[in-house]
């Protein structure tokens, strides 16, 4: 593997993941991006969407820092109090 200082992170991206994982990590911060984006533009805290979705606060702060894999239910659980779900749909290019 070359050098990376000095390069793009695009670059040095696609040199270290496969396109699979690059998608995945896309898309992971685009759900948790519009996540935050619902909770904050609806003035809910996450100890409030602790009460709501019954998720505890402390996964909803990790969630939203990217430092955990919730599964589905989870996320699920946590999307409907901010009227949000998940849908499935083709992907682009596809």
């Amino acid at each position: 593997m070359s050098n990376a200082i000095g390069r793009n992170w695009e670059e040095a991206r696609r040199e270290l993941f496969t396109p699979e994982e690059i998608a995945e990590s896309d898309l992971r911060v685009a759900l948790i991006g519009e996540l935050i984006k619902a909770r904050q533009e609806k003035g809910i805290s996450q100890k409030k969407l602790e009460e709501l979705s019954g998720v505890k606060q402390p996964i909803i702060a990790r969630m939203e820092k990217g430092q955990t894999n919730p599964q589905l239910g989870t996320v699920l659980k946590v999307l409907a109090p901010l009227g949000l779900t998940l849908e499935i749909v083709p992907l682009q290019g596809k």
